[in-house]
Parts: structure tokens; C-alpha cells; sequence
């Protein structure tokens, strides 16, 4: 196996799932840039020119489609490998989108029946799909819980559409050529027949996967698929409300006529059946209620009589009375003629197809002889006719020649070159698509056909994709966002990066890369960043109370307290400090302390007028005030204070001013007795 594909386009990642043709690996888009699934042929299945036609035919067709409930595939191709003996051998491969997430077939495996609403959702997902197909010319014909995907988000995805013959699985698939195609358990009984299918094939078979929702169960198991196929022919299912206790009898009534066994009893569309199950979950009654499987049933079989009847008598246009029998081995009723007795009817039936048995085994025989000399006699005419043609005898017959085969490389410029060179007039298309400019898509005839000389070949170049605008999915869940993202025509990356926010909920979308608003190519690559319910804390230091508050409380939505506090350095009504400080990552809308203050410290100023100076100094500075001495007053120590600028309260440390006057002295030569005062 490859380690990459499309020269190292695809790099190939770890396997995710197997079939009996083919496995299924995750793969990068080195392109593109996203991831991818790959769905690659089984190497010994490689070889067969029919299967290999059947298959670029088919993907091709599926291409076309663009449902948002069905798997899209982006690319197909084949890769050259080299096998253990040196041979040369083409792997076909489909490049299909990655969806993450689980099939129905492993939901109920794990979790049992799902809920009614549940139920209803996936149906609506599955018949939107088989909707859009139909409409399509599509028909799904393998539709079962391993071909639907729920992913992580709860989108319902439908796989394998259009391809389910070249891409079965062999283990559980009833397949012949140009016969029964489909699995088992979620046969329509037209299917089971071998004889030809329409969409209701598909509606049955979604009423089968509807019945093993709300039961756990398919409504039909055996020992093997043709024990199976028997009962979806004849047998009726036991209601699901049998089988689950409490469910609503409406269920019955609206698997019934899904599944009913003449398909012109079913829905007729997908949008009938989907228009039925949203009328019974909002309270309506659904045209399902007046069904009923009985006569269904009968009806089913009385037609199936009046065609056998019909053919009887064209071979036996004599034999007039007769009674009825079921055959076992046809899995029909029979007519007997009236003439054996009603007891021994059955019997007769029986005797009856074992000569029919007989018969058709004779006939086989004779067919496989037959079949052998026809076999030989084409040869043989094969062999006469390459002779002939190798000897010149073929010069009335129109030339051919092989179309060239074109890749991811090839030029608009050298397709048309090289198709000239051999004879073939090229017609060259452009069209929309997610590839750059000017890349290679598809061709028409395929490289490798045989055509005539002088044919057309068709070669479609991708003209880019279109360019749309960024969605702002800003607020957003993450999955609301991928679903935006996806509508718009984007891809969106599956790792998401986190970062804080100041208003954005905890898993919800702050921005996208490319940014909201911006045009880019359809198919772009988006990132998401979501936020991790933290936020970083403002500064608010300095700002008054009001400033702090709109800022905190109605800008960015936090819970603030407010408290006072005294401050030397900042102004009365201005924050001081705040916890969590400023920087700090906490959670949206979390707690937040600010402390505003009150201005400078006031206390009481102690009156010192008739103390001495150097009393009055020592009582003022021993409670933090500064103290100076007026202009023109004595700075002498025993000087006496007269005044005081400042009484009552004052801001702590506040300076003090003192008016003195000199201390009173006595003139030794005076004898009076006189004092005078030092100026």
C-alpha cells in the first residue's frame, strides 16, 4: 500500500475502516490543507476493465451531488503501484470528505434503541439525503446503519451513494450482476426478486433502519441472507411496539408503510415519508395511520396471483377451476386444479415444484453445454477476425485510437496538443471548483478508452473556486460556528486554540483566522479561537470612583466592593489599590476589591501659646507636626509663644507655625525693681 497518493497530494494516514473490496484510510490534503478520507480498491479487483469503468462512471456521477447529509467526495483517480512481482498495477481511489464521528450501525451496537427524538433526527438527516439523490437520478440502493454517520456535532452524513455496487462489502451484501444489489437485513422484497428498483427501494430500506432505531433490532434476522430476503418477500414485521414496551402504536403504523411489501403501498418520495414523521412528532396525525400491513399484504399477493394466473392460462388455456397453494420454494401462492382434492392441495403444490426444480436443473445443464459451443464459436470467430484484420483485411473498418490518460499536471495547453497528436479533437471546459485555477478534474472519454478517430474528448480545468465572506461567528458555540463556517462553503479546522476574553463565554468563539469579513476561496481552511472563560484585570489606580466603577461593573461586568482607606499621596475620591492587582487573570464576571481614598490623615492640633518655644516644639513634633517660627519672632529657646496658625484638626504632619516673644530679664543697675523684655 502507498504512502501517498496523486504524487504525494494525499499523504496517508492511519486505517479507519475495511470492506471486502476495499479499506479506507485518513489522509492530509497537502493542497488544501484539510483532512481527507481515501477510500482505495482492493489491489486484486484493480485488473477488471468492467468494474473499473463502472467505477470511474459512478464516482463521477456521485461527485456531482452537494447535499450537507451526504458524504461529499472531492477527488478520484488511480495509482500506479508496482506488486511483489514486479507488475505494474492501478489502485482506484476515491478522496472523500473526513467525518469524525461514529456510523448508526455503532451507536445502536453500543447504546441500544434511541429515543423517539433521537430517532426522528437521524430519519430527517437520512431522507433529506435519499431526497436530494433522487432528485438527482440517484439511487442509493445499499441504505443501512453502517453507510450513515452521526458526527460529533450530530450531523447525519450518508455514505456510499452511487457506488454501493463497486464498493459493497462481500461479507454481508447479496450481489449478482444485474440482479439483487443491496444488504440483507434492509432488502426491499423487489430487490430480493431480483427485479428492478426505484427510490421507494430506497424508502423501504430507510424504514427498516427506522424500525432497528427505535428497537435495537432489524426488523427481520435468520441463519442466512437468503432466510432473510424470504421473509422481507413474505413475512410482515412484528410492530416495534411489540418489541419495545410503551412505544407509541403510531410507530407500527409509520414503519409499516415504509416497508410495506408492495411498493406501490409506500411513500412515494423521501419527502413524503419525511413530511409523515415530522407531522406525528408535532402532534398530527400522519397519512401512515390509515395502513395496514395485512392488506397489504394480500393486496401483494392477489396481484402477484392475477400475473401468475395470467401467465397459466396462456400455456393452459383449458384448465378453468382451480384452488390455491402456497409454494414454498417460489415464496408465491399457486393454483392447483379443482379436481385435487383441497387437503391434498399443498402436496400437490409441492410435487409440482419439485418437477419444476427438475427441470429448471435439466435446463441449466443444457444452457451450460449450449453456453460451452457458443463460447468455443466466438473464439473462434475472435481468433478469424484478428487474423483477418492482421492480414489487411480490415480497411473498411473505422479507425480507433486510445485516449490519452491526463493528471493533476497536465495543462490545458498539453491536453489539447497531445489529443491532436493522436487524431481526437479536444474540447476544453472550465469549471468551478474547489481545485486552484487551471488544475485538471475530469475527462470524458477516460484515458485508456478506445475511440474512433476524429471523436471529441472533453477535458474539464477547475476555474478556482468562488470567493465569499468571512461569516462573523463571533459568541458563537463551536458547533453553530462549524456549521456557519460549512453553509458558507468553508472547511474548518479540527484544532481549535483558546485564549481569555473580556466578553466572551467560557467554549464559545472569540475571532476566526481569516477574520470575519474578509473574502476568500471557498473551501479555505478556517481556525477558530474560542475563549477560556478568563479574563485579564484592569488598572483602575488613580481613577476616581466613577471612572473605576463604569469601567469594572458596566463595561466588563465584574462584581467590585468598594472601600475606604486613608492616603498621603493619592487625592480624596481617586483609587488607591485594588485585588486581584492589576494584570491578573481571573474568571469573566469574577470578584474585583477597590479601595478609594479619603484623603490625608486629620487629627487634633494641641494649643501651645504661653509655653515656652522649646516646650511648645518638643508637644507638636511628638505628634508628627513640623514646626517653624513666624518671620520676626525671638528663636530663642525660653522665647514664650504668643500665637498658633493652625488650632482644632489638621492633615497629620501639617506644618505649624509659631509667633514668640522674647523672655522677660532684670536690669542688675536698675534698683527699682523694674523688668524688661529682650526684643
Amino acid at each position: 500500500m502507498p504512502s501517498a497518493l496523486a504524487n504525494g497530494r494525499y499523504q496517508l494516514g492511519q486505517l479507519i475502516g475495511r470492506g471486502g473490496m476495499a479499506e479506507v484510510r485518513v489522509a492530509l490534503d497537502t493542497r488544501l490543507g484539510r483532512t481527507v478520507a481515501v477510500k482505495i480498491m482492493r489491489a486484486d479487483l484493480a485488473n477488471d476493465e468492467i468494474f473499473l469503468s463502472r467505477f470511474r462512471r459512478e464516482a463521477h456521477a456521485v461527485a456531482q451531488m452537494n447535499n450537507p447529509n451526504i458524504v461529499n467526495i472531492y477527488d478520484s483517480g488511480e495509482e500506479a503501484v508496482v506488486d511483489d512481482n514486479g507488475r505494474t498495477e492501478h489502485l482506484p481511489y476515491i478522496v472523500m470528505e473526513y467525518v469524525k464521528g461514529q456510523t448508526l450501525r455503532d451507536v445502536i451496537k453500543v447504546n441500544g434503541p434511541l429515543s423517539q427524538r433521537d430517532a426522528e433526527q437521524v430519519m430527517m438527516g437520512v431522507l433529506s439525503a435519499l431526497e436530494y439523490s433522487h432528485r438527482m437520478g440517484i439511487i442509493h440502493r445499499d441504505i443501512k446503519p453502517g453507510n450513515i454517520m452521526i458526527s460529533e456535532q450530530g450531523m447525519v452524513k450518508v455514505m456510499d451513494f452511487g457506488i454501493a455496487r463497486a464498493l459493497d462489502d462481500s461479507a454481508a451484501t447479496m450481489t449478482q450482476s444485474q440482479g439483487v444489489v443491496g444488504t440483507a437485513q434492509y432488502l426491499s422484497p423487489e430487490q430480493a426478486r431480483g427485479e428492478t428498483v426505484d427510490m421507494r427501494s430506497d424508502l423501504y430500506s430507510a424504514g427498516c433502519v427506522l424500525y432497528e432505531m427505535l428497537t435495537g433490532r432489524p426488523p427481520f434476522t435468520g441463519d442466512s441472507a437468503v432466510a432473510i430476503a424470504y421473509q422481507h418477500v413474505s413475512e410482515v414485521a412484528t410492530p416495534p411496539s411489540a418489541v419495545v414496551p410503551g412505544l407509541p402504536k403510531m410507530w407500527d403504523s409509520i414503519c409499516a408503510k415504509a416497508m410495506a411489501k408492495d411498493r406501490q403501498n409506500r411513500y412515494a418520495t423521501a419527502a413524503e415519508f419525511k413530511n409523515d414523521v415530522l407531522t406525528y412528532m408535532n402532534g398530527g396525525v400522519p397519512v401512515a395511520a390509515a395502513f395496514n400491513p395485512l392488506t397489504d399484504m394480500a393486496n401483494m399477493k392477489a396481484r402477484k396471483q392475477a400475473e401468475q394466473d395470467a401467465a397459466t392460462q396462456a400455456m393452459a388455456p383449458t384448465e378453468t377451476a382451480a384452488t390455491q397453494a402456497f409454494n414454498p420454494v417460489t415464496g408465491q401462492f399457486e393454483r392447483v386444479p379443482s379436481s385435487i382434492a383441497p387437503g391434498a392441495a399443498d402436496t400437490a403444490v409441492k410435487t409440482r415444484a419439485e418437477q419444476r426444480a427438475a427441470a429448471a436443473k435439466a435446463k441449466r445443464k443444457k444452457q451450460i453445454v449450449i453456453g460451452s459451443i457458443v463460447g468455443v464459436l466466438v473464439l473462434i470467430a475472435v481468433i478469424v477476425g484478428v487474423v483477418f484484420f492482421m492480414n489487411g483485411g480490415g480497411d473498411d473498418t473505422a479507425e480507433t485510437v486510445t485516449v490519452p490518460t491526463f493528471n493533476s499536471t497536465t495543462t490545458k495547453t498539453r491536453a489539447q496538443s497531445e489529443l491532436e497528436a493522436v487524431g481526437l479533437v479536444a474540447e476544453i471546459k472550465d469549471v468551478e471548483s474547489t481545485e486552484p485555477e487551471g488544475t485538471f478534474i475530469d475527462q470524458s472519454p477516460a484515458g485508456g478508452e478506445q475511440v474512433e478517430v476524429g471523436s471529441t474528448v472533453t477535458v474539464e480545468f477547475s476555474a478556482g473556486p468562488s470567493s465569499v465572506s468571512v461569516p462573523d461567528v463571533t459568541d458563537y458555540s463551536q458547533d453553530d460556528a462549524r456549521d456557519a463556517l460549512e453553509e458558507a462553503g468553508f472547511t474548518v479546522n479540527s484544532s481549535v486554540r483558546q485564549e481569555d476574553s473580556d466578553t466572551i463565554e467560557q467554549g464559545n468563539v472569540t475571532r476566526t483566522d481569516p477574520v470575519a469579513g474578509t473574502t476568500q476561496p471557498q473551501g479555505t481552511s478556517i481556525t477558530l479561537y474560542v475563549s477560556t472563560g478568563m479574563t485579564t484585570v484592569p488598572d483602575v489606580t488613580g481613577q476616581t470612583q466613577e471612572q473605576a466603577l463604569q469601567l469594572l461593573q458596566t463595561e466588563r461586568h465584574f462584581s467590585v466592593v468598594v472601600q475606604n482607606e486613608t492616603s498621603d499621596s493619592v487625592a480624596a475620591g481617586s483609587v488607591t489599590r485594588m485585588e486581584p492587582g492589576a494584570g491578573t487573570a481571573i474568571e469573566l464576571r469574577g470578584n474585583i476589591t477597590i479601595w478609594v481614598s479619603t484623603g490625608k490623615e486629620q487629627v487634633s492640633v494641641p494649643s501651645v501659646v504661653g509655653q515656652t518655644l522649646a516646650s511648645a516644639r518638643s508637644t507638636l513634633q511628638a505628634q508628627g507636626f513640623t514646626v517653624e517660627v513666624a518671620t520676626g519672632s525671638s528663636s530663642s529657646d525660653t522665647a514664650v509663644v504668643t500665637a498658633q496658625d493652625v488650632t482644632g484638626t489638621t492633615d497629620a504632619g501639617a506644618t505649624i507655625t509659631l509667633t514668640t516673644r522674647a523672655p522677660a530679664t532684670t536690669d542688675p543697675d536698675d534698683t527699682s525693681g523694674n523688668t524688661t523684655t529682650n526684643q
